[in-house]
């Protein structure tokens, strides 16, 4: 198995090099992590280009008996984004599915609002040209939430950028997105630490830091 990148500052690198840089920076995309590991490829991304940086934050939705299924995901705008072979394969009610959005909403995704954002609600991407990042993507759930969030939003365009993704996830990313930056795509995906020789976690200090430094330039 390939290892592409050294750790996530060696896949900002590669990423950006995909990446068009001067029209990001004279049509000012909103560059919008999906991940904490997104976040700090998306802050190199950011700091490239001069343009703005924020981070959506969202939740797993996982089988009743099974916490390694994830059956779907919430937003902070409260958008589901449901698997739906699973959730037919599993036979589950969408009853679960919205109540289990629902908390997840109320406990941990405001909380993360509050620590991280001081309670401010996510910005509008009112016809923004906005560019979705993450670090890989198994199912592609996060990204697709982020999708969702930004077209029910308003926003004029969308974009994403991802170092690695399964060639499935990317096929269904070009089909709903304006453009799409994926560096390395795998027919045979396993998991997104398998294509780092260094994937530690992004600690909480480490996300404060990232947007309060770009909370800074917008002041």
């Amino acid at each position: 198995m390939n290892q592409y990148y050294k750790d996530r500052d060696d896949a900002a690198v590669q990423l950006i090099d995909a990446l068009p840089i001067e029209r990001i920076r004279a049509e000012k995309w909103k560059i919008i992590a999906v991940s904490s590991g997104g976040l700090k490829i998306a802050s190199a991304i950011a700091s490239r280009a001069g343009v703005g940086l924020d981070m959506l934050f969202s939740q797993a939705i996982y089988a009743p008996a099974n916490a390694d299924c994830e059956l779907g995901r919430v937003g902070e705008t409260e958008e589901i984004v449901v698997h739906e072979e699973l959730v037919d394969a599993f036979d589950i009610q969408y009853d679960y599915i919205y109540g289990e959005a629902h908390r997840k909403h109320e406990d941990k995704i405001l909380a993360s609002v509050y620590k991280f954002r001081k309670g401010e609600q996510f910005p509008s991407l009112k016809d923004e040209h906005v560019l979705l990042v993450d670090d890989g993507c198994e199912s592609g759930l996060k990204l697709m939430t982020g999708i969702k969030t930004a077209m029910n939003m308003d926003a004029k365009a969308v974009f994403v950028a991802i170092p690695v993704a399964p060639k499935s996830v990317a096929e269904a990313l070009n089909q709903i997105v304006d453009e799409s930056y994926i560096v390395h795509v795998v027919n045979d995906y396993v998991k997104t630490y398998c294509y780092y020789k260094d994937f530690e976690d992004i600690s909480d200090n480490e996300i404060e830091e990232i947007l309060e430094k770009f909370e800074q330039i917008k002041e």
